[in-house]
C-alpha cells in the first residue's frame, strides 16, 4: 500500500511530467505537416491565397503545408472538418467571412458552433466591394442612387452571386431603406452576374474590383462607391460610401479572408501561427498579390481579429435579419 503522501507526490510528479511533455510539444510546433483547409473549390481567390501563404509558411514552419480543398455547402463542409480536428495547430482553415461568421445566422442547423468550436487566429485581408451600376442609371454617387431607387419604386433590380452573400444583403438593405422594392436576382457566381449587368439585364450590383475595374475604366459600368472604411488601392479614385454620407453599418461591412483553428488549441501555438502568417503576408510579393485582387492587407493578431469579429457580429446579424435570407 502506498502511503498518502507518497501517492500524492506521485500524482504531482505525473502531472508535472505531462505538463513538461505538453510544453515541449508546443515549443517544437509544428512537428508534422500542417494541413491548410480551404472550404471552397480550387481556383478562387481564397485558394490562390492559401497556396501563396502555404509556400511561405512551409519555410518558417520547417514543415510542409498541404492545401486541402474541401468545398461544399457554402464553406460548411471544410470548416466543420477543422472544427472537429485535433486542437494541436496542425489543421488550419483559411475561410471567408461567410464561412466563419455569417453562416451562423443564415443556417438554422450548423454541424458546429462557430464561436465555440473555433479559435480565431489572423484576419489576413478585408475585401471591400464596389457598388456599380449600368451606365443607363442616372446616378453618380451613393445619395443620388438612393434617391433614384426611391423614385423608381418596383422598377429596378440588383444582382448577387448567391443568396445570403453580401451583395444580396446590402442590396436588400438599400431596397428597404428607400422603399424601392427592388427585385433581387441571384446568379451562380460573380462572373455571370457582372455579364448580366454589362448587358443591362440588371441595374446594379456589388462586385469585386478584380471583376469590374476594367469595365469601369472602359466606361461600360459606373462605380458609385466602395464598401468599408478605406478606398481600394487599385481604384483609389472611387470614394467609400461612408465618405459620401452613407453611414449605415451595411455600407461599412466588408467580406474578409482569415485563419482559424480548432477551439482548445494552445494559445502559444496560435500566437506562433499568427506571427508567422503576419511575416508572410507583409512580404512585398505576397502583399502585392493580395492587393492586386482588390483586397486590403491587415496587420492583425488573435486579439485584434477577435475584437473586430465581435464588433461585426451584431451588424451582420441585423443585416441578415433585414434581408430575410435563410439557406436551410
Amino acid at each position: 500500500m502506498i502511503p498518502n503522501m507518497t501517492r500524492r507526490g506521485l500524482m504531482i510528479a505525473a502531472g508535472l511530467a505531462a505538463a513538461g511533455v505538453a510544453d515541449a510539444q508546443v515549443a517544437a510546433f509544428p512537428v508534422k505537416p500542417v494541413r491548410l483547409v480551404v472550404p471552397f473549390a480550387p481556383g478562387g481567390a481564397t485558394d490562390i491565397l492559401a497556396r501563396t501563404l502555404g509556400e511561405k509558411l512551409a519555410v518558417s514552419f520547417g514543415q510542409p503545408v498541404v492545401v486541402d480543398n474541401k468545398a461544399g455547402a457554402a464553406g460548411i463542409i471544410g470548416t466543420d472538418a477543422v472544427a472537429k480536428a485535433a486542437p494541436d495547430g496542425h489543421t488550419i482553415v483559411l475561410g471567408l467571412s461567410n464561412s466563419l461568421l455569417t453562416n451562423q445566422f443564415l443556417f438554422t442547423k450548423l454541424p458546429y458552433n462557430t464561436q465555440k468550436d473555433l479559435s480565431l487566429v489572423y484576419q489576413i485581408a478585408v475585401a471591400p466591394l464596389v457598388l456599380v451600376v449600368h451606365p443607363s442609371v442616372p446616378a453618380n454617387n451613393g445619395p443620388e442612387l438612393l434617391k433614384y431607387i426611391k423614385a423608381q419604386k418596383g422598377k429596378l433590380s440588383y444582382g448577387s452571386y448567391g443568396l445570403g452573400a453580401y451583395p444580396h444583403l446590402a442590396g436588400a438593405h438599400m431596397s428597404k431603406v428607400t422603399g424601392g422594392e427592388m427585385t433581387h436576382i441571384p446568379y451562380k457566381g460573380e462572373a455571370p452576374m457582372v455579364q448580366e449587368l454589362l448587358g443591362g439585364n440588371i441595374h446594379m450590383a456589388y462586385a469585386s474590383a478584380l471583376q469590374v475595374k476594367q469595365h469601369v475604366d472602359a466606361g461600360k459600368l459606373k462605380a458609385i462607391g466602395v464598401t468599408g472604411d478605406k478606398r481600394i488601392a487599385v481604384m483609389p479614385g472611387v470614394a467609400t460610401l461612408g465618405e459620401q454620407g452613407l453611414k449605415d453599418d451595411a455600407y461599412r461591412l466588408t467580406g474578409w479572408l482569415a485563419l482559424a483553428v480548432p477551439a482548445g488549441t494552445n494559445k502559444t501555438v496560435i500566437k506562433r501561427i499568427a506571427s508567422d502568417v503576419r511575416t508572410a503576408v507583409m512580404q512585398p510579393d505576397v502583399k502585392a498579390k493580395i492587393e492586386a485582387m482588390g483586397f486590403d492587407v491587415q496587420d492583425s493578431n488573435p486579439e485584434v481579429f477577435k475584437a473586430r469579429y465581435d464588433k461585426e457580429v451584431p451588424a451582420w446579424a441585423n443585416l441578415i435579419k433585414v434581408s430575410g435570407a435563410k439557406l436551410d
